[in-house]
């Protein structure tokens, strides 16, 4: 499973490095230290907590979201998987994208819950780049 920095974390739910050692600390992120002491999120754990922080809000009003380019660096937080197609969720930042692709896509890219991708937005239609 990958696990995520605090400052990948951040990166990702679209806040900055402080307020996400703030919500480890606070207990609302589960973190671990890996053996050099460094603090980490799995990335289960983080799809989770970016689902849930979606929902309620950051409490930042203040922060900026932008796109560039069209391009949405989050986490996958779901895959469904059916015989030929899939659906892919991503959270990035305060965002939820949903991609429906092959399902042989989803597997050459190796997509699951947890792990760092990119959907870029082109009209109406969402690309999943693996990071």
């Amino acid at each position: 499973m990958q696990s995520y920095t605090i400052g990948q974390a951040a990166r990702l739910l679209g806040v900055s490095p402080d307020t996400a050692r703030r919500w480890a600390d606070a207990g609302r992120m589960a973190t671990h230290r890996d053996e050099g002491g460094r603090r980490l999120i799995d990335g289960r754990d983080l799809a989770s907590f970016s689902v849930e922080l979606a929902k309620g809000g950051s409490g930042e009003e203040d922060a900026s979201y932008t796109s560039v380019r069209n391009a949405f660096p989050g986490i996958v937080t779901a895959v469904k998987l059916g015989d030929v197609a899939a659906q892919v969720e991503i959270q990035a930042g305060p965002h939820r994208l949903v991609s429906l692709l092959t399902r042989e896509a989803v597997e050459e890219l190796g997509l699951e819950v947890g792990m760092e991708a990119t959907a870029r937005v082109k009209s109406t239609n969402v690309h999943i780049d693996r990071v």
